[in-house]
């Protein structure tokens, strides 16, 4: 009689030999279910990256999303596939590297249970040889030499070559992400041994959650073109969280209410920020405004085109020409939704006076949104000076930066009041190309309508 619940078995473990992301789907399947389709697209693209003409792999995901998991996975099945394959991975120390190892090691090493699916049912002929498996080193039986290597940038490589080096979380904690020295000796580390440590037909893959822009990852995809880039967002582009059962909205905004912004983006949304070329390397914050003032002003700077920001800033000129800044409103919204937006900040704040760059639409802006304080608001409060901006606007970011590091204050919360702004800001570069330009356009112009005469006592 044929055995249709074995025959079924049977298919189940040849497939799971033959194709990597059903070979983790049957061996975890509460973690690699259906619906992580991050997870399936990450599996297929390893599988086709490990036979492509491709040599270098860069994954960068969000903590706890499953990267680590799925390289680990990874190693076994192609082990499983070859006993004779060499598998290096480094880590920030040899502790977490070990880790990695003792889990592909202990997998491989599970003995097998009656009812229970184990890697000996998949591949038989894969096992760990007696007397040669530390965690850090080991070997399989019916190999001449090593097959894996746990190192780290302080460890030894000497005297093993691997086909496969990984590279996983190689960065400690954020003073690492932010000391030069350190993603430098990352960098050298990587040429200097890990590349001559490497066969034949070797593959590399960086697993990495982003920190700096000059971290290993960013230098392999800045100075390397056939690179298989897998990179996924916590949040995505429409708001909607890439997996809500690893990481929700919620527990999104719980855990980043008080962390560094620009960790925040570097290691949840994979935009890493290049502390070195920032612009601006600190900003003044305040808990609480002077109880005395001259005037409370606005500065407002319309979008350029359907791609910029509009950027409009309430602020306060103390006597002593300091700028406080009290709202900003930052966005792509046409100008149906941002006119009696500036409105309603302008009568909320009780500002004096408005300066509106007449470029690009700004005076008619500045007529429609006068036009809505005294007529649907009923105040006159505000006076509205609509200006030509005709200087060059580089340099007239670059030549005020300094006072607006120095002279300007932002509410204390002002990253979660102001999200986009507050990136915006913090990630300006000196030099080479800059997205947008617009944020700090018109902080700018803040600093300029604070003028020169209040600003240096004339």
């Amino acid at each position: 009689m044929i055995n249709y619940d074995d025959l079924k078995l049977q298919a189940q473990l040849e497939l799971a030999r033959r194709d990597f992301y059903y070979y983790c789907q049957l061996t975890s399947p509460d973690f690699y279910k259906a619906n992580r389709l991050y997870l399936k697209n990450t599996c297929n693209e390893l599988q086709e990256f490990v036979t492509s003409n491709k040599k270098i792999a860069v994954i960068n995901m969000p903590p706890r999303f499953g990267k680590t998991r799925t390289i680990g996975k990874l190693v076994e099945w192609l082990l499983g596939k070859d006993n004779n394959k060499r598998i290096m991975t480094g880590s920030y120390n040899e502790d977490l590297s070990g880790t990695l190892a003792k889990m592909v090691r202990d997998t491989i090493a599970t003995e097998k249970t009656k009812g229970i699916l184990c890697y000996s049912d998949i591949f038989q002929g894969t096992k760990i040889k007696y007397g040669d498996a530390t965690i850090k080193k080991w070997s399989l039986e019916n190999s001449s030499q090593a097959n894996y290597l746990a190192t780290s940038p302080k460890g030894t490589a000497t005297g093993f070559g691997a086909d496969i080096v990984i590279i996983d979380d190689l960065i400690k904690n954020s003073e690492e992400a932010y000391n030069e020295n350190v993603l430098q000796s990352h960098i050298d580390w990587f040429n200097n041994t890990l590349l001559q440590r490497t066969e034949k037909n070797f593959k590399l893959i960086i697993v990495m959650t982003r920190w700096a822009k000059r971290d290993l990852a960013g230098y392999i995809l800045e100075n390397n073109k056939n690179v298989l880039h897998i990179n996924y967002k916590a949040v995505n582009d429409d708001g909607t969280m890439l997996d809500d059962d690893i990481l929700s909205r919620e527990d999104f905004d719980f855990k980043t209410k008080d962390m560094n912004k620009d960790i925040v983006y570097a290691n949840y949304m994979q935009e890493p920020i290049d502390v070195k070329g920032k612009l601006y390397s600190h900003f003044k914050t305040y808990k609480t405004l002077p109880t005395e003032y001259k005037k409370i002003k606005n500065y407002t700077d319309t979008a350029d085109t359907g791609n910029d920001y509009l950027c409009s800033i309430d602020y306060m000129v103390t006597k002593d020409n300091e700028a406080y800044v009290l709202n900003i409103i930052y966005t792509k919204d046409p100008m149906e939704i941002t006119e009696p937006a500036v409105a309603e900040m302008l009568f909320n704040d009780d500002v004096n006076e408005a300066d509106i760059e007449s470029n690009n639409g700004g005076r008619g802006f500045a007529r429609n949104v006068e036009r809505i304080l005294r007529q649907e608001m009923g105040s006159n409060r505000c006076t509205f000076n609509a200006f030509a901006q005709t200087k060059n606007k580089e340099s007239r970011i670059y030549s005020n930066s300094t006072w607006v590091m120095e002279h300007i204050y932002f509410p204390e919360n002002w990253a979660d009041r102001f999200p986009e702004y507050y990136k915006a800001m913090n990630t300006y570069q000196k030099e080479g190309k800059n997205a947008h330009d617009d944020a700090p356009d018109a902080t700018t112009g803040v600093c300029e309508k604070t003028s020169a005469k209040e600003r240096f006592g004339w």
